[in-house]
């Protein structure tokens, strides 16, 4: 509240100012935006991730089995439990996919299986041009 003084006598004349004073208002609301306009890029993220599906419900059923590749910790594959090798990996996901390269494979690795080992699998199967690929693992109880 501010009070206004008179200079009519000199006395204090009693009365009130009904004015707001909006400069710290404004030099809040600048400060806020400031840290807004900072704050605002930090926040997004650019990694595309291809998430799974959480709602089983939601999923429409499938007249065929999904299109699985199972690779054991001594490197054998398994292509729909057909054995395949490395090297015709790729015909016989084409012949097992009936040529549609936009089906997603799902991969079941053994856990003990080298690295290296797995991103070479990988790699032929995005040469054979399957890039939906999905890895499968098994749910554990939270810690």
């Amino acid at each position: 509240m501010a009070l206004y003084l008179s200079s009519d006598a000199g006395e204090p004349a009693a009365g009130e100012l009904s004015e707001i004073n909006v400069v710290p208002f404004i030099d809040v609301m600048l400060v806020l935006l400031i840290i807004f306009m900072v704050a605002a890029p930090l926040a997004t993220v650019d990694i595309k991730v291809d998430l799974p599906q959480v709602n089983p419900v939601a999923a429409p059923p499938r007249d065929t089995p999904p299109l699985t590749l199972s690779i054991r910790a001594d490197g054998a594959l398994f292509l729909q439990e057909e054995p395949v090798t490395l090297e015709t990996l790729g015909a016989a996901l084409e012949t097992a996919s009936g040529g549609d390269r936009e089906e997603r494979l799902f991969i079941h690795a053994d856990q003990d299986l080298p690295y290296g080992q797995l991103m070479g699998v990988v790699e032929r199967v995005r040469g054979a041009g399957f890039l939906r690929v999905a890895f499968v693992g098994l749910e554990s109880a939270a810690p």
